[in-house]
């Protein structure tokens, strides 16, 4: 992972490349982001997060069609609602892991209460009049909102913030709290804000919750299966 930060731009790529101490900031944001859990308080200059939501306005959407909302959350009581719809799913869904139940139970999911902004994403009403790249992939529009979180969170960590995204609710539930039109689906809550330090790794992985896959067994070339010739030494971190 060291090495292919290291090395990126530093070939001798076409002129449309960025420098490499640029390319090298770009892998850099991607390697040391981290879904963050525990946040320091304080706050995010308006400056800033409105940095951050361009960003996140810039991603790439199909057929144009733009479909992310922000509510920024600012209303301590309204906080505390989406909290409470959080414990009560967090609950559900320790009881249907069966007996990872406890081990589930000791993840922190406080960012809610304690990061300095909390952003909730919806896709927006009126989307089943965007056909243009999702008349068989329909999908489409909740991978194009995805895109826009994955900039805000990698425009946060170069400028120092951690964010965390929480997907632990009943999305009918926290449409009614945030009063979003019919139609439109809260598909995030971000918690956003100073942290005291990254993780080395991900959360989860330092909880040995899950580990991450060889890229190896990820990556086919032609057919489902086929390993590809990119890696024949073995396994990648």
């Amino acid at each position: 992972m060291v090495t292919a930060v290291e090395g990126a731009g530093s070939a001798n790529h076409s002129s449309q490349a960025f420098a490499p101490g640029d390319a090298r900031a770009v892998y850099r944001a991607i390697f040391e982001r981290r879904d963050m859990r525990h946040f320091a308080g304080g706050q995010v200059a308006d400056e800033t997060l409105r940095r951050l939501l361009q960003a996140a306005h810039h991603a790439p959407s199909v057929g144009f069609m733009q479909p992310w909302r922000f509510v920024r959350v600012t209303n301590a009581a309204l906080r505390h609602q989406l909290h409470d719809l959080v414990e009560q799913e967090r609950v559900l869904t320790a009881r249907a892991l069966g007996e990872r139940e406890d081990e589930f139970m000791r993840l922190k999911v406080q960012g809610l209460l304690d990061a300095a902004e909390v952003l909730a994403v919806s896709l927006a009403d009126g989307r089943a009049k965007h056909i243009f790249g999702r008349r068989t992939l329909p999908q489409m529009d909740l991978a194009s909102a995805a895109c826009a979180i994955q900039n805000l969170w990698l425009a946060a960590r170069a400028e120092g913030l951690g964010m965390g995204w929480v997907s632990l609710f009943d999305p009918t539930a926290v449409a009614r709290v945030l009063q979003l039109p019919e139609g439109a689906e809260p598909i995030a809550l971000l918690c956003l804000g100073p942290v005291q330090a990254f993780y080395a790794e991900p959360m989860l992985a330092q909880a040995r919750w899950a580990q991450r896959q060889p890229l190896q067994a990820l990556v086919f070339d032609n057919a489902w299966g086929q390993a590809s010739s990119l890696f024949p030494e073995g396994p990648t971190p």
